[in-house]
């Protein structure tokens, strides 16, 4: 089996019932990936996209929880690798959670329970995930991220704060595993349409490329890094040129 192949791995993606989540999910089906989908409150989607693997003849399965709950991460991962057949070798941390406001009115439940989906939940699944990952010598993560996670963004401080944590973990996780055929990686995108996250206030003249991003091109970024396994420690914008570094 090459970097590009694969087929037959086993993923859990979380935030399935999104934008992108739909998007990344056509992706892995296409893939041969194994998937569970992981969902919190529109099961539809995700149970779709799980309908639509097995018509393709790969195993899927829709998960449902809460990533604000702790004990979460640890059940999607055994119930992911119990419906599948396996442990998790693919883990995508897509799910994200904000409201916009200004953070004058941010109170302490809107902010634990921002950091506690877009932060908290993505270290404890890798947390989980990596050392099998390791010990098996083939393991990919992906934290989604943004690009509010250098700029500050405009959706709020909870989110920024958020995005901002998702690469200081990938700083640390990366090096920690990658003798080990493990490669832990961010993609931040901004002002993706069709998603909840694209602020009510967004203007597509703002972008060099003068248009809103696609789910399915955030999609094709996130295969080609899951493919790679010499790309490691990296955070990647998807931002249509409106942040060059």
């Amino acid at each position: 089996m090459t970097d590009l192949d694969l087929s037959g791995k086993v993923a859990l993606l979380t935030g399935a019932s999104g934008g992108i989540g739909r998007a990344l999910g056509g992706r892995l089906i296409a893939a041969g990936v194994k998937t569970a989908f992981a969902y919190s409150a529109h099961p539809d989607a995700a149970e779709q996209l799980a309908a639509e693997a097995q018509d393709a003849g790969v195993a899927a399965v829709a998960l449902a929880g809460d990533l604000a709950d702790p004990a979460v991460p640890e059940r999607l991962l055994r119930e992911a690798a119990d419906a599948l057949g396996g442990p998790v070798d693919i883990l995508i941390a897509n799910a994200g959670h904000a409201l916009q406001q200004d953070y004058t009115d941010l109170d302490l439940e809107a902010w634990d329970r921002t950091l506690a989906i877009n932060l908290r939940a993505p270290f404890l699944l890798a947390q989980q995930a990596l050392p099998g990952m390791a010990e098996r010598g083939f393991g990919r993560v992906l934290f989604m991220s943004s690009a509010a996670a250098f700029t500050g963004g405009i959706v709020g401080a909870d989110y920024a704060a958020s995005k901002a944590g998702l690469h200081g973990l990938t700083h640390f996780l990366a090096p920690r595993v990658a003798s080990r055929g493990v490669t832990v990686n961010a993609l931040a995108p901004t002002l993706i349409a069709d998603t909840a996250m694209l602020p009510r206030n967004a203007d597509p003249r703002a972008l060099p490329v003068g248009r809103f991003g696609r789910p399915e091109e955030v999609a094709d970024m996130a295969l080609a890094v899951l493919r790679n396994g010499y790309l490691t420690n990296q955070v990647l914008s998807l931002d249509g040129g409106a942040h060059p570094r």
